[in-house]
């Protein structure tokens, strides 16, 4: 890599960390429920919400009715998604007359897009009305965003309370991570686009003279070309912020339309991990040691740096089968060298891997290359990081509620090991909490499992496996570690939009987001009812760089022990034979 490249990464790193503080703060006031800059302009619209609603939001809820009133807006805005799509044909804003959505594949994006993992087996320029797109898709891009959010605000409570049967208000969770984080803040990035070209209108698509004629398959002339345009920025800016990942149109951040300069490409990669990583800092403060906070992010950091490290060295070696057959991949100035196979040149490899693990380290799956061209290493990276469950530095509010369920496990471990009684935050982990913890943890494993298994020993799943051997294996485990995790990038090779894919990967998503977030409020509740224990000789110090180091280690461990078999049968093995 050139000085260049070290100066982007190194940029972006810095930039990101030094919004931790001041935005991991405001959003600590938040869920508090203390004043901030935005509440002159943005109390009496929360206010306005309740009344209209007939929300009390001094009233709290236990686990189980938090858990039902999240289940239940959760599942109205499936049936409004999914009626929009089936509909659509019929409804206005639609100046190209697209017709309704197929069953299957509305089923797919309506649980995809409810479940915050916008997995697309479906091309958004030639799908989706722009009612669709704005009512149905960018809505949920919202509130699928602000239900994490709302999860971690219950599950942070529950370390700072004790004695206490109450975990919060689901609905006063939900309005405010909306009101006065998400839509501020994509206002903010929205704008931000549109001044570099990406585009934001409601006019029909445009046509364009080909500048070199050319003809179709059946040797028709072809002289113009339909440019697809449309109300993109606003849905970009949330897709990013909310860690969704849904691209307005079909290659998603690679399009000049979605994605035009460098400096909207680091605007969005930015945005991607601006709230996770905040969110361990707004942790630290709601519990009343910022050092915890710091101590998880500590984490995230290592695990992030050194696999994109690995993923760029990967990629920057380049194909050894290429350089058999005289391909140069050697760097020069005129030549940016190495594996440069489904990447745009105006991003390079360093941006494009950079974002690869940013949008798998997080739940977010936008891409602005070709995760299935990458190398077998390179590839391997991305879908390891979302095996490991997405939480370097995780979706908004899933990422860090996955990562203190970590900690769980490693402080119950680690108790065992010496003999002492297991203690997080003055709280007792005991045999409930790592029930729960173990369901969390293995759920997702479990449908990223028996899903692969199902598509390659079923006719169905294999008729659309396109490359055969130990990539084709890859790109179905990857499909489903992408729903299984709710991450919604693809190796894209694989024809995932068929009967068989639209409802397999649309069961792995629900499942992987609502029989995960329930036993997180179940932890959440226990943790809030008991005494808090005063810190003592034996308590385990949770901020130290040992017990991050042990932290590390078991979240490796456990992703090693899960899935190095399957990897083994896809990119491992791609990889020796290869280089073998």
């Amino acid at each position: 890599m050139n000085i260049y490249s070290w100066i982007q990464l190194a940029f972006y790193l810095v930039v990101l960390l030094a919004l931790v503080k001041p935005l991991g703060s405001f959003m600590a006031r938040v869920y508090q429920g203390e004043r901030t800059f935005l509440d002159p302009v943005l109390s009496s619209v929360e206010r306005f919400i309740y009344r209209a609603s007939g929300v009390n939001p001094e009233e709290e809820m236990n686990w189980k009715t938090y858990a039902i009133a999240m289940m239940v807006f959760n599942f109205l805005g499936f049936m409004a998604l999914y009626g929009l799509q089936r509909f659509q044909a019929g409804l206005p804003l639609n100046p190209q007359g697209l017709g309704a959505v197929t069953p299957d594949s509305s089923w797919n994006t309506a649980v995809s897009f409810v479940t915050n993992t916008n997995w697309q087996g479906y091309g958004g320029e030639v799908t989706m009305s722009y009612l669709s797109q704005m009512l149905g898709l960018a809505v949920q891009n919202f509130v699928s965003a602000a239900t994490g959010m709302a999860v971690l605000a219950a599950f942070v409570r529950s370390f700072a309370r004790h004695t206490a049967k109450i975990i919060g208000n689901f609905w006063v969770d939900l309005t405010r991570s909306t009101l006065y984080i998400l839509l501020p803040m994509s206002l903010i990035v929205a704008l931000v686009l549109v001044s570099q070209g990406v585009v934001q209108t409601l006019s029909p698509y445009k046509t364009g003279a080909l500048l070199q004629p050319t003809t179709d398959s059946s040797g028709k002339a072809v002289t113009e070309q339909v440019l697809a345009i449309g109300p993109a920025a606003s849905q970009v800016a949330i897709k990013q912020l909310g860690t969704n990942g849904g691209g307005f149109f079909n290659v998603n951040s690679s399009h000049p339309f979605e994605n035009a300069t460098p400096f909207s490409n680091f605007s969005e990669m930015l945005s991607i991990l601006m709230i996770p990583a905040a969110l361990c800092y707004t942790f630290g403060k709601m519990v009343g040691d910022t050092r915890q906070g710091w101590a998880l992010l500590v984490a995230m950091t290592i695990v992030f740096v050194l696999l994109l490290g690995v993923a760029i060295l990967a990629e920057k070696g380049g194909n050894p089968v290429f350089t058999v057959m005289g391909v140069d991949q050697a760097q020069t100035n005129i030549n940016p060298g190495g594996n440069m196979e489904g990447k745009e040149v105006r991003f390079g490899i360093v941006n494009s891997v950079l974002w690869a693990t940013a949008t798998t380290a997080a739940s977010n799956g936008s891409v602005n290359s070709m995760h299935d061209s990458y190398m077998p290493i390179g590839g391997l990276v991305p879908l390891w990081l979302i095996q490991l469950g997405e939480i370097v530095y995780g979706g908004v509010g899933s990422g860090l509620s996955g990562m203190l369920v970590f900690v769980i496990i490693a402080v119950f471990v680690s108790g065992l090991m010496v003999g002492r009684t297991p203690e997080y935050l003055g709280k007792k982990i005991e045999a409930y909490e790592m029930k729960m913890a173990s369901i969390v943890i293995l759920i997702p494993v479990m449908v990223v499992l028996v899903g692969t298994a199902a598509a390659v020993m079923t006719e169905a799943g294999r008729a659309t496996i396109h490359n055969p051997s130990a990539h084709g294996f890859s790109e179905v485990l990857y499909a489903f570690s992408s729903a299984g995790n709710n991450n919604g990038s693809a190796f894209a090779g694989l024809g995932a939009n068929t009967s068989f894919y639209n409802i397999a990967l649309g069961i792995a998503m629900f499942i992987a987001r609502y029989w995960v977030m329930i036993p997180i409020l179940a932890i959440a509740s226990s943790l809030a009812n008991k005494k808090k224990v005063p810190a003592s000789a034996g308590t385990l110090p949770t901020h130290t760089p040992l017990f991050i180091a042990w932290l590390i280690g078991v979240i490796v461990l456990v992703g090693a022990l899960s899935f190095l078999p399957a990897l083994a049968l896809g990119p491992i093995v791609e990889h020796i034979m290869i280089f073998g």
